[in-house]
Order: structure tokens, then sequence, then C-alpha cells
């Protein structure tokens, strides 16, 4: 009930009043941010940072604060600031890339069989970076090219679909001709991957070049990859979802280079146990290179963990691609040879025989 005074004049309710009145459903919905916030104030104490990492370290309930995506990813921004570009990068080895050269029948092919959106071009190596080609800039290009005036195509005889001449176009060209080239980001392998992504966001130039101290292409990184740190892997239609390890009937592994040590020891079994050296290396790859102290070459065979053997099946001097993983087979010691039998384990002639006579064995006539 509202307040009166002495004359019965009717006063408007209290600030207090008018908020206890005001119906719930009115009330602005509760984000996770505003259930963070309450967190932080019950706390009280230490940054920000501090006490948000606190609470994503307590094991989650049923009636959790945070949703286990949230706190996922939440957990994976506060991980970012202590994330350098050389963590995230594509190696050299795995970039896909293009001479500025190469005619755009050539290039078409390789986006088809890429996968990929933007490539690296380069002059005469990949240590000559000289920017990125994009898909739809070629795209664009060529359209243009096929292009053909309305009027003009109503005056022939069988008019192009889509007013588009596809002979107009001229797949010799090089791309340096086209002049469709874009700019690309050069970076240091130590730079923090949050700086690179708001360098990116300014510039919007989605793809930058690891560059190590000597000037050399180092490795490769895209927004994608960035994104991927905090969200998780991101699958598009084009992805196909290929195991890096396969088992074979023989019992043997047929193995991507890349593939994680923990990954081939769950896939082979408990018994793959590489020890010290995941340290030092991540994949397989690394491990036989730590093996042998060089890169192996093709067709060679290392001997793995335990009883394990590893054959390289594609190799080129720079990287092992492709290797095999089986059991080695146990050696039987060789059984002493009897009297009188060969090497083969058959009896011996009589004539072979007495020649291993000594002259002590035999008895005078």
């Amino acid at each position: 009930m509202s307040a009166t005074d002495s004359s019965g004049t009717r006063h408007p309710p209290a600030p207090e009043e008018q908020a206890e009145a005001k119906p719930a459903s009115e009330k602005p919905s509760e984000g996770w941010l505003d259930r963070f916030r309450a967190l932080i104030r019950l706390r009280g104490s230490g940054s920000l940072r501090s006490d948000l990492a606190e609470v994503l370290a307590e094991p989650a309930h049923e009636k959790a604060d945070f949703s286990p995506i949230e706190r996922a990813m939440l957990q994976n921004i506060l991980e970012l600031r202590e994330r350098r570009i050389g963590d995230v990068m594509v190696p050299r080895a795995d970039i896909i890339a293009v001479q500025q050269g190469i005619q755009l029948g050539e290039l078409l092919k390789v986006f088809a069989n890429a996968g990929h959106s933007r490539l690296v071009v380069y002059d005469d190596t990949l240590d000559d970076p000289t920017g990125m080609v994009h898909i739809r800039d070629i795209v664009a290009y060529l359209t243009e090219r096929a292009i053909v005036a309305p009027e003009e195509n109503a005056k022939r005889k069988v008019p192009l679909p889509a007013d588009l001449d596809p002979k107009a176009v001229n797949l010799s060209e090089s791309l340096s001709q086209a002049r469709i080239i874009r700019r690309i980001l050069f970076v240091p392998p130590s730079m923090p991957v949050i700086d690179l992504l708001v360098k990116m966001q300014a510039t919007r130039i989605h793809l930058a070049l690891v560059i190590d101290e000597y000037g050399g292409t180092d490795g490769l990184v895209s927004i994608e990859d960035i994104v991927e740190e905090i969200v998780g892997e991101i699958e598009d239609e084009h992805d196909e979802e290929t195991p890096r390890i396969e088992r074979r009937d023989d019992g043997s592994f047929i193995a991507d280079a890349r593939a994680g040590l923990d990954e081939a020891r769950e896939a082979i079994g408990p018994d793959f146990e590489i020890g010290g050296v995941t340290e030092e290396v991540d994949t397989l790859g690394g491990y036989l290179v730590t093996l042998a102290g060089r890169v192996p070459v093709r067709g060679e065979i290392l001997r793995g963990p335990q009883h394990f053997e590893i054959e390289i099946l594609d190799a080129d001097p720079r990287r092992v691609k492709r290797l095999r993983i089986y059991r080695r087979q146990p050696q039987r010691e060789p059984r002493r040879r009897r009297p009188g039998e060969d090497a083969s384990g058959q009896a011996a002639a009589p004539e072979a025989a007495e020649a291993r006579q000594t002259p002590a064995d035999k008895t005078p006539s």
C-alpha cells in the first residue's frame, strides 16, 4: 500500500517499493556472464583472471554455473595468452603453395585437390613468398573474362547460358599476369596467438606465414587455426575424416608420420611405450628422427620400443611421411649341431662324416 500524508494526499511509491513491485517476468534473463560476475563477487579476492581460473578448476556438478561447453571455451581462452604461433602453426612440410608463374588452369586443379580457399604464392622457393591467392578472386576473374554483353548474346543463333562464354577464358594465362595476388602477413613463431588474432582482425588478412630467424618460411597460420584453439576442431563439408593409424589384417599398422605418440599408443596398445622421448617430440615422425639422429630414408627399418619395428614407407629429405609398425618376430637360439648332421639337421653322408673325424677318432686297421 502506498504512503499518504496527513491531508490524505496519495504519494507515488518509493523506488525500493517500485523494485519490489516489478514483476519477475520483466527482469532481464540471467546469462552466463551475469552468473560469473555473481560468483566473483562472492569470492571477493584476487584478480578477475585468477578467480575465474579457480571457478573453472572446481569439479562440475549437477547445478553447475557453467555448462561443459562454456567451461571448455573459457579454459581455452585463459590458456590462449600463453600460446605462441609456433604452437599452432601448420609446419612448412604441410604447406600447399603455388609458384606465381603457374597457369590458371593448373591453379584451378591445385585448389580442387587442396581443399583450401587460400594458397600461399611464392617466386622461386617457399622462402621467397609474394603473397596469397583466394579462390574467390579466381572465380571473379574468370567470370569477368567470360561475360558477354546481353545484347550481343541475344544476336547469337544459340544464346550462351548465363551470358558467359567459356571460350573467352584463357586458362594458359599465368597467375602473375592475372594480378590477383593478395598481401599476406609475416609473423615470428614467438608471437602470442592472441596478438595475431587482433592483427588479422585489424588488417582483414586471415593468413600469415611464420618466418624463422634466418628469414625462411617455418610454417603457416590461418584465422581458423586460432579460432579452433578456442572452440575446438572445425570441420567443413570438404573435410574427410580418415584415421591416421590403420590396423591391417596381418596385425601391422600403417600410420601417418604426423600421428601423435599418444594416438599411436592408444591405437596399437600399451606395449607401444615410447618413454621419456615424449617430452621432446609429439609425433611418430619426430620420434623416428630422434631415434635415428637424422631423417630416415624410404625402406629403412628402425627398432622401436619393446618388440616393435618401424619400416619407413614414404619419406623425403626433410621429413618422414608414412610408416609401418609391426611386432618383431622372436629369434630362436641356434641349435647345436649333433655329430653326423649337416647344417640343415640331416644326417651327413658317410664320406662327409668320415672326413670330419679327427685322427684321434680313427682307429688303426
